[in-house]
C-alpha cells in the first residue's frame, strides 16, 4: 500500500521537468514577427464593390504583430481607413478595426501560407457638416494569404481579408450612405513587409 502511494509522487518530478522542457521547446520554436502593411477594401460597404476595376480606391493602412510556431500563431492587428464610404463631399468616413486572430500556418521552406479567424472592435466615425458620430462595434474577421521569406528574419506578404460586425449602427439612418443594411462588412487585400526576430 505505501509503496503503491509513493510511486506516483516520485514520478511527479519527472513528469513535470518533462512538461516544462516541451513547454520550453515549443516557445523557443515560435518567432516573433511585425508586419506594417497597406492596401483597400472592397465589396460589402466599402466605395469599392469589386476587388479589381474600381477607380474610388482608398488606402488601408495598419501594422499587425504577434508570434508564428512551425504549423499555428496568433496576431493581433490595427488598421485605419479614410473615406471608407468613397469621396463626398457631404461627409468624411473613417473606420478602425482592431483584432486579435488566430492562424493556422505552416512552414513550407522559405514559404507560409496561411488562414486565419478573429474577433475584435471596429469603429466606425462619421463626419458630416458640424456633427460627428462615432460607433463601437464588436467585429469578426476571417481570410487568408502567404509569406514568402527571402532570409531568416525579413520576408513579404500578401492576403484577403473579410471584416463583418455584429452591431447594428444606428446613426447611419440620417446620413446618405451607400449602406443599405445595418451592420458594416467589407473585404480588403493588402500587401506587407514581414519581419521576424
Amino acid at each position: 500500500m505505501l509503496e503503491k502511494q509513493s510511486m506516483p509522487r516520485s514520478w511527479f518530478p519527472v513528469l513535470l521537468a518533462a512538461l516544462m522542457v516541451v513547454g520550453g521547446a515549443r516557445r523557443a520554436h515560435a518567432d516573433g514577427f511585425i508586419s506594417p502593411f497597406i492596401g483597400y477594401n472592397f465589396g460589402g460597404d466599402a466605395g469599392c464593390q469589386e476587388l479589381t476595376g474600381c477607380e474610388d480606391k482608398h488606402a488601408n493602412y495598419g501594422v499587425s504583430f504577434g508570434a508564428l510556431g512551425s504549423i499555428v500563431g496568433f496576431e493581433a492587428e490595427l488598421a485605419h481607413t479614410n473615406d471608407f464610404f468613397g469621396s463626398s463631399a457631404l461627409q468624411s468616413t473613417n473606420v478602425l478595426t482592431f483584432v486579435g486572430n488566430f492562424m493556422i500556418a505552416p512552414k513550407l521552406g522559405p514559404v507560409q501560407p496561411y488562414g486565419l479567424i478573429g474577433a475584435g472592435l471596429m469603429r466606425t466615425s462619421i463626419e458630416s457638416g458640424a456633427t460627428t458620430e462615432d460607433e463601437n462595434q464588436i467585429s469578426w474577421d476571417v481570410g487568408g494569404g502567404i509569406m514568402v521569406f527571402f532570409s531568416q528574419h525579413v520576408g513579404v506578404r500578401g492576403d484577403i481579408r473579410y471584416f463583418h460586425s455584429f452591431q447594428a449602427l444606428e446613426n447611419l439612418n440620417f446620413l446618405p450612405l451607400p449602406i443599405g443594411k445595418d451592420k458594416i462588412d467589407f473585404g480588403r487585400a493588402a500587401i506587407a513587409v514581414v519581419f521576424k526576430f
